[in-house]
Order: C-alpha cells, then structure tokens, then sequence
C-alpha cells in the first residue's frame, strides 16, 4: 500500500476536483484502479504517522491551482514535432510566411550550425505558427525572457535585427572609471593612507571600493593597459642642473620654428679618445660558442672624432683631430663656413664644455661677424645647450649609431683602417638622406606627441617613452 501523503492527496485532486477518469490516473500514475479506488476511500494514508499533524485539504473551500492535463502536454509536443518535421523538410513553402516575415534570409539560419542564429529563426517562425512564449521557451529550452527578446527584436526590425550581433558593454569602457584609475594612478598611495611607494592592483582596487567604484582588479588591468601604460623600472639618467635650462631649450626650439631656407643649425661635439683595440659588441655566433675579448691589449693607436651635424637636411661633417680644444672648435666653424658659404647665418650648438664657451672663440666669432658682410660670407650665432644636458645633443644618436655599426665587434689593425670606416659610414649616411631628406632629431623642434592639459586624469606623457 502507498504511504506517500503528497501522492495520496495528487490523486485525490485529479478524481474529486479535475474530474479525471479512475482509469486515466490509474495508468498515469503506475497503479492498479483498485489501489485508485482504495486513495478514494481514506484521506490519508492508513497508518501514516507523522510528528506534524497531518489535516486533509479541504477540497470543497480551498482552490488548488490547475495542473497542466497530460494529454494537453502531449497535443503540444506532437504539434512541435510535427511542426518542426515539415520545417525542416521544407514541405511548407516560404510563402506561407512572405506576409509576416520581412527578411527571406530566416530561412537559411535554420542550418544547424552555429546552433544560436537557428534558436532565434524557430523562435520567430514559432511565434508566426501560432505557439506561445512559454511552449517556445519550453521545446527549445531556453528562457522565458530570452525568447522574450528575441520576439521582441523580430518585431522591431525584422530579421535582420533578430540576427544582428549586439556589442556587449564592457565595464572597461566606463568613461567615469577611467578617469577615477587614471586620477588615482597619478597620486602617491601616501595619500590615501598605503605605507607604500608604488601603486599594486590590490590597493588600486581597495580604493576605488570605498570611492563607490566596484571592480576587479582584471577590468583595472585592462583600463591601464589600453591607456599605454606598462610596469617598467626606472633607469638612471643624466639630468641637467642648469637653472636657465628652460631658456636656453627653448631658444633653440624657438631658432629651429623659425629656420629659414637660407640658415642652417648645427648640432657638434667630439667622439673619443678610442683606442683601436679589439673590441667587444653583440656577434650571431654558432650554439655552443661564446665570444671573448682580451681584458688586456696592446693600442694600436687613438683617435678623437669631431663632427658637426647639420639637423634640417642630416649631413654630417667630420675631421679628427689631437685633442680637445677651442682651436679645433675654430677649425669646425672654419670648415663649416666653407661648406656653407651660401647660407645666410649658421648656428652652433654644443654642449658646455669649456672649450666651447671660451673667450677666445666668442672673439673668434664677433671678428667674424663683423668681417661676414664685406665678404659675403654667413654670420654665425651660438646656441649652447644647457649644462648636463648631453641627452639634447642629437649628434650623440648619430654617434652612437656608427659606433655600433662600425667600432663594436671590431678589430682594426690600424688606424687609417678605422678612419677609413669611419669615412665611408658618414658618406653612405649622408648620401641616404639626401635621397631620402628626412630631419633629425624630433622633440627638439617642438614635436609633441599630445596637446598639454592641466587635468589630474590626463597622460601627456608618452607611453613607449624610455
């Protein structure tokens, strides 16, 4: 005998209230009529004990919700099948649907792969057959919400907005949270009360918590790294102490804005003493082999390279000299100014070595000048770079340049072969910028990267900047 009092009070229901045939729920519920007939007789299991008191319901006062009739569910999955069958058979014709249906492409998205645009067209041809939202939430086992509003995108734009992929909103994208990370990122975390110099992802996410900005610390890592910004560690450089520095660069920024045609600007310093040794660099060598150089050599000679770089058209003039002195200055102003003898002015800057500043080639120069109108030939004018600030000094790029092609790695066994390098380097580098004109240097002309704005947000610094 069953002793199940839900079971008990299920047939019960069905009998007393539906009205179902003993017969019928007999054959549903996997029992003999005559057990039916004996659930009929008591209102509770016999000899069912429970600690709760079990009370019957009162079927004639209380109203039970309706269960959905099994014959019912059957009906609508034989409908689905039967329907679905001739969909797929295509024994309907598309014209069934052409006064519904505003996009004949539906059709090709019932292929069964990939499966989503096949769920969206059965749920729109469902719902032109007459099936509701929730038998065709039930048959293709999906939500309720989600057949929802795939109808609803059929209905406002036809196929083509049923099948049109919607663009997910990323919280990275929130303009709000870019500029609360960014505002933080550019504050010491002293200041918000971390005993630390250098911000982590945890603190940068504790923070933004209690400023009413809930993320991960993923959606932080995404906004930093779409920004530019990476982990890097700083390097020792060399800072100018000049406390004119902001004069004197920009005097030369102002000269080289306002360059003539006529007028060119030099960039000049001195390479060396280098002894002509072997030398070590970086070498392709075969696996197993590791490259040495003698610690102790004997010279095979020195030399001291002068080179005067011309920035708006990248030639370079060179000489070498014995020393490093205002005479070989004067030697270079010389040189250049019967290189150049058709400009107008000539300007010259170096960095603030002595030798460069001396007395004796300032008077140099006011001779000069004084002497350049009678004979015709191009003024000249200094532009010293500030003290400590080599990293200005474009010439120093072109320097290191030639010595990674042509000194590293070498092994001259003399000196006239190393100037010979040396020569041929600066005549295939010049003659490449004069088929290719191209100006040197970059951010001593004035080229910045982003317009300057005072907000606490806002990177103008360059983000590849080393």
């Amino acid at each position: 005998m069953y002793k199940d009092h839900k079971q008990w009070k299920r047939i019960r229901t069905r009998i007393l209230v539906y009205r179902e045939s003993v017969c019928h729920v007999a054959q549903t519920e996997g029992m003999s009529r005559i057990t039916v007939r004996k659930v009929l007789k008591y209102p509770v299991p016999p000899g069912y004990v429970s600690s709760v008191r079990f009370k019957a319901p009162d079927i004639q006062s209380k109203k039970v919700r309706c269960p959905i009739p099994q014959k019912k569910i059957c009906r609508d999955k034989q409908h689905w099948m039967e329907w679905l069958y001739s969909l797929e058979q295509q024994r309907r014709s598309h014209s069934d649907y052409t006064t519904l249906l505003s996009a004949d492409n539906i059709f090709a998205a019932l292929s069964p792969s990939p499966n989503r645009p096949r769920t969206r067209a059965l749920a729109a041809l469902a719902m032109i057959e007459g099936f509701s939202v929730r038998q065709i939430a039930k048959h293709l086992a999906i939500a309720v919400r989600t057949v929802q509003g795939y109808l609803s995108d059929f209905q406002t734009g036809g196929a083509d907005e049923l099948f049109r992929r919607k663009a997910k909103r990323r919280k990275s994208d929130d303009q709000s949270l870019k500029k609360s990370i960014f505002a933080l990122f550019h504050e010491p975390p002293s200041l918000h009360g971390i005993n630390r110099t250098a911000w982590r992802m945890a603190d940068l996410q504790a923070i933004l918590k209690k400023n009413g900005h809930f993320v991960c610390q993923d959606v932080i890592r995404t906004i930093i790294k779409e920004a530019g910004y990476r982990w890097k560690s700083a390097r020792i450089v060399l800072t100018s102490t000049d406390p004119e520095y902001r004069e004197k660069y920009q005097h030369i920024q102002d000269i080289l804005t306002h360059l003539q045609d006529d007028e060119r600007f030099f960039s000049i310093d001195e390479f060396g003493p280098f002894a002509i040794k072997k030398k070590a660099g970086r070498v392709l060598t075969q696996p197993g082999f590791q490259p040495s150089v003698p610690q102790w050599q004997e010279s095979k000679g020195w030399l001291i390279l002068t080179a005067a770089l011309e920035l708006s058209r990248n030639q370079v003039t060179h000489f070498y000299s014995k020393t490093k002195n205002t005479g070989e200055m004067i030697r270079m102003a010389e040189v250049l100014i019967k290189e150049y003898s058709n400009a107008s002015k000539l300007y010259f800057s170096w960095d603030a070595a002595s030798w460069h500043m001396s007395k004796e080639l300032k008077t140099y120069i006011r001779d000069h000048n004084e002497k350049a109108k009678l004979n015709k030939l191009p003024q000249l004018e200094l532009a010293p770079l500030p003290a400590s600030a080599q990293f200005l000094n474009v010439i120093e790029s072109v320097f290191s340049g030639m010595a990674r092609a042509i000194i590293h790695s070498s092994d001259y066994p003399s000196t006239k072969a190393a100037m010979t390098a040396i020569d041929r380097h600066f005549k295939e580098r010049n003659q490449h910028f004069l088929d290719n004109p191209k100006r040197a240097g970059s951010k001593i002309w004035g080229m910045e990267r982003t317009s300057s704005e005072f907000s606490a947000s806002n990177n103008c610094k360059e983000p590849a900047y080393r």
